[in-house]
């Protein structure tokens, strides 16, 4: 028989309404007693009584047994949630910066205090690819797991693709829906595609990363020449997490734009939907498909989380404790870059270079280049006359690519 649960509401927003919206459907035997929000003169739909600025309303109330953070400060949500935790309430947290920063840190605390932590709205918004990682794939061996986790950069591209749209006004579109905030760096720099794959290779591989180490560039400086670039080759570009086991004793992770043909599965991943490809040992390859994005898609995923808690849910981090990973920056990547000085060539050392293009207003090389020396020039890669994409073929995978640094020397003369 589940238990009764008493929450308090951290945040009222896009994602919070959505979740009221949800519970009023259902009979889940469970009460939200209080709301924290920011703003006490915003217009709310509920009664004001419900309302309060003070965290310790919910903080500090014996009665209340589950707290659910719904905010986008992450460095208040780490207070909000550490507090929660100590004081022997169990969490629900859609925060995937601060869940990816402090990881480590939360996981321990919920064994010392035998409490719950629960995150599935934190990545890939409907998707339940985390219950999936803890429990389908708990014992199984994962070669990658990569796809498409933020639904604002996929509508984004999805307009440029399908519609012709320009990125400013596929970009507008996407805030005006709310998929992409005022400040749209988070979602189309890749930073909250890498928040969100630091915690799946967690609960992947056991492996807990600093999201600091790992690279994510983004599609801000997408043009009209990698477009065109795509329609020739009949590709289209997508913005890829990806974490892959490199041999038995390391694993790599990146955020990058990626060339998808028709034949991969991410190619008619479209608009605000997410979608995640899981290649396992046995299990072989699986697919899940889902929306990314908006109030309903990811409050039905905090609701499940709140749902499970009533039975006492918690995530094992079996993997995490039994593994003996390593992470590593030492892998090859086969890329496309658009350039416009060509000393940026020179600092990535290419290891070979198998096709190139050069025209006054457009350059590129495709090539192999170090990951590591992608993160050493990564604040030359974000320059604005600069695009890089990766690029997968069956005769270059990752790992196995030749490096023919010879032809880095023909290319510059």
């Amino acid at each position: 028989m589940s238990r009764k649960l008493t929450i308090g509401l951290f945040g009222f927003g896009v994602v919070g309404q959505g979740l009221h919206d949800i519970i009023e459907t259902k009979d889940l035997n469970l009460e939200i007693r209080k709301i924290v929000i920011k703003d006490p003169a915003k217009s709310r739909s509920l009664a004001p009584s419900l309302f309060t600025t003070d965290a310790g309303a919910v903080l500090d109330d014996p009665e209340i047994n589950t707290v659910v953070e719904l905010i986008n400060d992450a460095e208040a949500a780490y207070d909000i949630v550490t507090r929660a935790l100590r004081s022997g309430k169990n969490v629900v947290s859609a925060n995937k910066k601060m869940i990816a920063a402090h990881l480590e840190e939360l996981v321990a605390l919920q064994q010392e205090y035998n409490v719950s932590l629960l995150y599935e709205g934190a990545v890939c918004g409907s998707i339940p690819i985390i219950r999936n990682l803890e429990e389908y794939y708990d014992n199984e061996l994962l070669h990658s797991i990569s796809g498409i986790f933020n639904g604002s950069s996929n509508y984004i591209l999805s307009k440029i693709f399908n519609e012709n749209q320009s990125y400013r006004s596929a970009l507008k579109k996407a805030q005006d829906l709310g998929f992409a905030e005022t400040d749209p760096t988070l979602d189309v720099g890749g930073f909250d595609a890498k928040y969100k794959l630091t915690i799946a290779t967690g609960h992947a591989y056991g492996l807990f990363t600093d999201p600091a180490n790992i690279l994510n560039l983004g599609i801000q400086n997408f043009s009209v020449y990698d477009l065109n670039y795509a329609r020739e080759k009949n590709l289209k570009i997508k913005l890829v997490p990806t974490a892959r086991k490199i041999d038995d004793g390391t694993l790599t992770a990146y955020v990058l734009p990626k060339f998808i043909s028709s034949t991969d599965f991410l190619y008619n991943v479209e608009n605000e939907y997410n979608g995640v490809t899981v290649q396992a040992a046995f299990a072989d390859q699986q697919f899940f498909f889902g929306k990314g994005a908006g109030g309903h898609p990811t409050g039905s995923a905090v609701l499940s989380d709140i749902a499970a808690l009533r039975y006492d849910y918690r995530y094992e981090y079996k993997k995490h404790q039994s593994q003996d990973l390593r992470f590593t920056t030492d892998v090859r990547l086969q890329v496309y870059l658009r350039y416009q000085d060509r000393a940026l060539l020179e600092q990535l050392g290419f290891l070979d270079i198998t096709e190139k293009f050069y025209a006054s207003d457009f350059r590129y090389v495709i090539g192999s280049v170090r990951l590591s020396k992608l993160i050493e020039y990564q604040e030359e890669l974000r320059n604005d006359s600069v695009f890089l994409a990766e690029v997968v073929t069956a005769k270059a995978p990752l790992g196995e690519i030749a490096a023919q640094p010879e032809a880095l020397v023909e290319e510059l003369g």
